[in-house]
């Protein structure tokens, strides 16, 4: 296969040298999109049309994906060929594989050595690391390629063996691959294609330093792609700096990322609020709950049980382990009802999820569009619901304006036909639930029981418990 290669790249100085060229009309709060001078590459059709190697075609195919989403089609000839890419795609449209394939492919072949990757993945939180990894593992795994992830709220040292046992592709969070380097058990002098994911939450997090230091540290001359759902003025530093001549390509503006979902706004008295909320969350399937801070997630989380719903709470004042294990009773639907911070506004995915509810408005549109992202999924239909109270109307009417978007508004009351239309909502149950982790079942020791000891009853001998209901199926 005539697959080019990296070293055909030709060197630039750092800082790029776009910075200076003509730039199209941007809308408020968005940058001027760069005009590439180098003409893109046509879009393809066929995964089999890319100049990939076999090994990644078939794994696409074993994956049971055939045909190439629009951002992949219009990126993937041109990011191949070594092209710096500029991309910008709605939730769930395609742009993990997007800048994925090209990175797996135009490493395939290398091998890494100790503490030196070869391919770099940026992203702004722990969640969406570990969805980058395990839709890239297969296809990784295709090529030999070894991946690892390296994110806060896990043991450092791990993290830190892997590398230097060796890893061609680092999927990392900044502050701690900052960390890593810091300790001396990283160094990116041979990161030939760097990868930003979701680059306007990174500038929004604080995380702008980190990423300019973690860049100006990856070799000179080499491919970089920046992709993300939204993008605006905070990452035109990054464009300007980082990107020579990049290929641009826009499947929908920012505006726009959210066509295939309905928009409700539900006008809401305060002391209706929380009954409203409680008879949505007892609907039927499962749904995403968004609230501002993490003790109004644990209340309302504490509540949900009480009352006989399935919840779970996600947000940053958890362990990664607890969070890790909450997704995972989330996405095998034994947790109904995911109530979240912001930290799961992106980085999750969760086929059929048909609901997302806002029972805090999100204090600016591009929250609004990642929360509201969770739902309709590569092109499906979905629902975003907002809580509104009458002192909010007037911020709400504001950021749906940002959003360019005209939502139904309706005024609801608990109990009413128009809520359960909307949402699905009903009474519920009532009885108190706990979730508790899977049970995972230990080998047995060879060799003779001891003696003296009692062995607890399995749980098909103990009598039925009454309310609190335990169930400790996954």
């Amino acid at each position: 296969m005539n697959r080019t290669r990296m070293s055909n790249r030709v060197p630039r100085p750092r800082g790029g040298a776009s910075g200076g060229r003509s730039r199209r009309p941007a809308p408020q709060g968005e940058f001027a999109l760069p005009r590439s001078i180098t003409p893109a590459l046509p879009a393809v059709e066929n995964f089999a049309d890319l100049d990939m190697p076999r090994e990644l075609l078939s794994a696409l195919g074993s994956q049971g994906v055939t045909v190439p989403f629009p951002i992949q089609a219009a990126t993937l000839p041109n990011s191949l060929a070594g092209r710096d890419v500029l991309g910008r795609g709605r939730t769930g449209s395609g742009k993990t594989l997007a800048f994925g394939l090209a990175l797996l492919a135009r490493t395939a072949g290398r091998r890494a050595e100790p503490g030196q990757p070869l391919g770099l993945i940026l992203v702004p939180t722990r969640e969406l690391a570990q969805q980058v990894t395990d839709a890239l593992t297969p296809y990784a795994r295709s090529v030999r390629l070894r991946l690892a992830t390296v994110v806060g709220g896990m043991p450092i040292g791990r993290q830190a063996a892997a590398l230097r046992g060796g890893t061609e592709i680092v999927v990392a969070t900044p502050g701690r691959l900052k960390d890593l380097i810091d300790r001396g058990d990283c160094r990116l002098d041979q990161v030939a294609v760097t990868v930003l994911d979701e680059a306007d939450q990174m500038a929004d997090m604080g995380f702008m330093p980190q990423v300019t230091a973690l860049l100006d540290l990856v070799r000179p001359g080499g491919q970089r792609m920046l992709f993300s759902a939204t993008l605006d003025r905070n990452v035109d530093l990054l464009v300007r700096r980082y990107l020579d001549d990049p290929v641009v390509h826009s499947v929908d503006p920012s505006a726009g990322a959210v066509t295939t979902m309905e928009h409700h706004v539900l006008h809401v008295h305060g002391a209706d609020k929380h009954a409203a909320t409680t008879e949505i969350a007892a609907r039927e399937g499962r749904l995403i709950m968004f609230l501002d801070t993490k003790h109004a997630v644990d209340r309302l989380t504490e509540h949900l049980l009480s009352s006989g719903v399935r919840a779970a709470a996600l947000h940053g004042g958890k362990s990664q382990p607890q969070r890790t294990r909450t997704l995972a009773q989330f996405k095998s639907g034994h947790v109904g009802v995911l109530v979240a911070t912001n930290v799961a506004a992106r980085g999750i995915h969760v086929d059929d999820l048909d609901l997302v509810v806002n029972v805090d408005p999100p204090t600016d549109h591009k929250d609004y569009l990642h929360r509201g992202g969770r739902t309709a999924r590569a092109g499906r239909s979905g629902r975003v619901v907002t809580l509104v109270t009458p002192s909010q109307r007037r911020g709400m009417s504001r950021l749906m304006a940002a959003a360019g978007i005209v939502p139904q508004t309706t005024q609801v009351r608990s109990g009413e036909e128009a809520l359960h239309r909307i949402t699905g909502a009903q009474a519920p149950s009532g009885i108190p639930v706990v979730i508790t982790a899977p049970v995972t079942e230990r080998p047995k020791r060879r060799g003779a029981p001891v003696r003296g000891r009692r062995r607890a009853p399995s749980a098909s001998r103990r009598p039925a418990a009454r309310p609190p209901v335990t169930d400790a199926a996954a």
